[in-house]
C-alpha cells in the first residue's frame, strides 16, 4: 500500500533536527511520497531545499511555492519574480498555498484577493496546478476563480472543512478536494463523514497538514501532540470507513489521483 501526503509543513520549526526521523517513520507507514507546502516565499525556498537535501533520488519529496493568505500583506514587487523562479524548479509541482481566509483576516481582504489573483495568473502562465486555502470565503473564492478556471490545469481545495454547499460548488468547478485529520475530530469534523462519500474517485486526495491537525482518533496519541505524515494512515482509515471503501481501495485511487495531479513519478 502506497500513500501520498499532498500537504505537510515540514519547514515548521517543530520539525527542526527531526526531518530524517519523521520521513523514515512516514516511509515505514506506507507514505511513500510527500508534497511539502510553501506558505511564504522564504518558506517555499526552504521547502525546496529540504526536498533536495533529504531526497537524493528525486522520487519522494516535492513542494509547492506560494504565499498563504495570512501573509498576503508580505507581497511586494519581488514576490512574483521569486515565485516564478521557484516554480521553474523541477521539484516544485504546484502554485500555493494561496487563497482566501476570511475567518482570521490576518491580512486585509482586498490584499488577499489581489495576491490570490497574482498566484492564479502565475499558474495559468506556467501551466501548473494550484494548492488552495479557503476559510469562510467560499463564494468569493469562486467568483475570483471563475475568470481563471478554464485556463488552469487543475486546482485542489486543501484541508476541506466546509459544508455540503461549498463541497458541491467546488466539485461543480471541477476542483480536487484534500481531506485531513479534521475528519477524525469528533468536536467539529463529523459533518464531513457523509460528505466524503460525495467526492468522486479521481478528485479525492489525502493530506496530514502536519504538524497541525493530529487525528483525534489516533491510538495511542503521541505525548508531544504533534502530527506527522506517518499518521496519514489514520486519516485513510477514517475516510475509508465513511466512504464504505476498503483502506486498500482508497489508498489506491487517492494515490493515483495525487500522482496525476502533481505529476509525480512512480516510486521504485
Amino acid at each position: 500500500m502506497q500513500l501520498i501526503d499532498i500537504g505537510v509543513n515540514l519547514t515548521n520549526p517543530s520539525f527542526d533536527e527531526r526531518h530524517q526521523a519523521v520521513l523514515e517513520r512516514a516511509y515505514a507507514a506506507g507514505v511513500q511520497q510527500l508534497v511539502l507546502t510553501g506558505t511564504s516565499v522564504d518558506g517555499s525556498e526552504q521547502a525546496l531545499e529540504l526536498c533536495v537535501k533529504l531526497d537524493e533520488s528525486g522520487q519522494r519529496l516535492f513542494s509547492t511555492a506560494g504565499i498563504h493568505p495570512h501573509s498576503a500583506s508580505d507581497w511586494n514587487g519581488d514576490s512574483a519574480q521569486r515565485l516564478r523562479g521557484l516554480l521553474s524548479e523541477p521539484r516544485v509541482r504546484a502554485v500555493g498555498e494561496c487563497g482566501l481566509d476570511f475567518n482570521r483576516d490576518f491580512s486585509p481582504r482586498p490584499q488577499q484577493e489581489k495576491v490570490l489573483e497574482e498566484h492564479l495568473a502565475l499558474a495559468v502562465e506556467l501551466k501548473l496546478p494550484v494548492f488552495l486555502h479557503e476559510r469562510d470565503a467560499n463564494q468569493r473564492l469562486l467568483e475570483i476563480l471563475k475568470d481563471y478556471r478554464d485556463h488552469l490545469t487543475a486546482a485542489v481545495v486543501h484541508c476541506f472543512t466546509g459544508e455540503q454547499q461549498a463541497l458541491f460548488s467546488y466539485l461543480d468547478f471541477d476542483l480536487h478536494i484534500g481531506i485531513t485529520g479534521w475528519i477524525c475530530d469528533e468536536r467539529r469534523g463529523t459533518h464531513l463523514h457523509p460528505l466524503v462519500r460525495e467526492i468522486p474517485r479521481g478528485r479525492l486526495m489525502l493530506e496530514s497538514d502536519a504538524p497541525y491537525l493530529l487525528p483525534r482518533t489516533l491510538r495511542p496519541k503521541p505525548k508531544n501532540g504533534r502530527n506527522e505524515p506517518a499518521y496519514l494512515v489514520e486519516v485513510l482509515r477514517e475516510v475509508a470507513l465513511h466512504r464504505h471503501e476498503s483502506v486498500e481501495d482508497l489508498a489506491q485511487h487517492s494515490t493515483a489521483c495525487a500522482r496525476r495531479f502533481f505529476g509525480l513519478p512512480s516510486v521504485d
